[in-house]
């Protein structure tokens, strides 16, 4: 161990380096911010309560479908989920096939439907700033990680799949 981190033989870190809870805490801090704006100035989202019956399910069924899927991947692969644990297998099936960041999209989607259910519009606009919050703080580490890990086979994954959708 060095500096609390775990270095393989080779000098490359075999995590990336970022606390469990960071992604959750970032994601977690959007929401709340938008909840509190909402509650200081309430701002209605047009036509959200009027459609909310069918949108908040939606959004919300085809958030929670994603995560399972995805969890489904990492129990196939064996690898942990946790993104302060190192990877055993690049995931390149299920919703990995479409998006490199399939959970963290559909956290994004989970926040959408709460702003939606809570009829914020300031709920779904710290999801402007939240994409690229994450897309520095949580998600460029985890990149640099795999890369490093797994070589051309994850830069070519880059290649041919987006970061988001």
């Amino acid at each position: 161990m060095e500096n609390g981190h775990s270095i393989s033989d080779s000098g490359m870190q075999e995590n990336p380096d970022m606390a469990a809870w960071r992604p959750a805490a970032i994601e977690l801090s959007a929401v709340l911010t938008g909840l509190m704006l909402h509650s200081l100035w309430p701002l209605e989202i047009p036509l959200a309560a009027g459609l909310a019956w069918i949108a908040v399910p939606l959004i919300m069924g085809l958030a929670f479908t994603i995560i399972a899927l995805g969890c489904r991947e990492f129990a196939r692969a064996k690898t942990s989920i946790r993104p302060d644990r190192g990877a055993d297998a690049l995931i390149r099936t299920g919703p990995f096939r479409w998006s490199r960041n399939p959970l963290y999209l559909s956290v994004g989607l989970l926040i959408a439907g709460i702003g939606v259910w809570v009829n914020s519009l300031w709920v779904l606009v710290t999801l402007l700033p939240l994409v690229p919050v994450m897309s520095r703080a949580v998600i460029a580490r985890e990149e640099r990680y795999l890369e490093h890990k797994f070589g051309q086979v994850y830069v070519d994954y880059k290649q041919s799949v987006r970061r988001w959708l």
